[in-house]
């Protein structure tokens, strides 16, 4: 097993469109160490029960059993409600489900209880921002993605590039030069 800048950079190269800096056990471990900070405030038996149910959760998604993800994480909520993580994964269990409104609230709340710090406001922020800019609501989708980049989000950034107009424009030109390089001289 590698160091986690050896499992960033794995996963950068395996999965460069994923946001590996949101994900718990590819990020570096002073995030951890704050995420276990954020948790500190609740207590100890409750928070175990409810990363549990999340857990659950999450592996009911992964199956397909999204009907089950959004039974436990709501019996996580109804646990800690004031803890952000499980508003975070039932909104993706809703996006996945079509529920975006659902989605979007439940991203709220998980922004608001976090008070847009940690982990659970980076993931908040990145998740918001996806659906802004599916929606077409590029400005939100800015805001949302400027917010999870001030808290770390290398995803955010890569979003942040992709919606800068200049940005898009030069990595077009790039691309092509790199592919006139490559090609055939056409006849030459």
């Amino acid at each position: 097993m590698g160091t986690p800048n050896d499992e960033a950079v794995l996963q950068a190269i395996f999965n460069p469109n994923t946001p590996f800096g949101d994900i718990l056990g590819v990020d570096l471990r002073e995030e951890t160490e704050q995420d276990e900070d954020e948790d500190a405030v609740f207590p100890q038996a409750q928070l175990e029960q409810s990363k549990a149910l999340e857990l659950q959760g999450v592996m009911a998604a992964e199956a397909g059993d999204l009907s089950m993800a959004l039974e436990r994480f709501g019996q996580a909520i109804c646990l800690l409600p004031e803890r952000a993580s499980a508003y975070n994964n039932r909104a993706q269990a809703r996006r996945l489900q079509g529920d975006v409104a659902g989605a979007l609230e439940d991203l709220e709340h998980a922004v608001v209880l976090s008070g847009g710090r940690g982990r659970a406001a980076r993931q908040g922020f990145v998740q918001r921002g996806l659906l802004a800019r599916l929606q077409g609501r590029d400005d939100d989708a800015r805001r949302d993605f400027e917010r999870a980049a001030r808290l770390g989000s290398p995803f955010a950034r890569r979003q942040l590039v992709l919606l800068n107009p200049y940005a898009a424009l030069c990595n077009r030109i790039l691309a092509d030069m790199m592919g006139q390089l490559r090609g055939p001289h056409n006849g030459r």
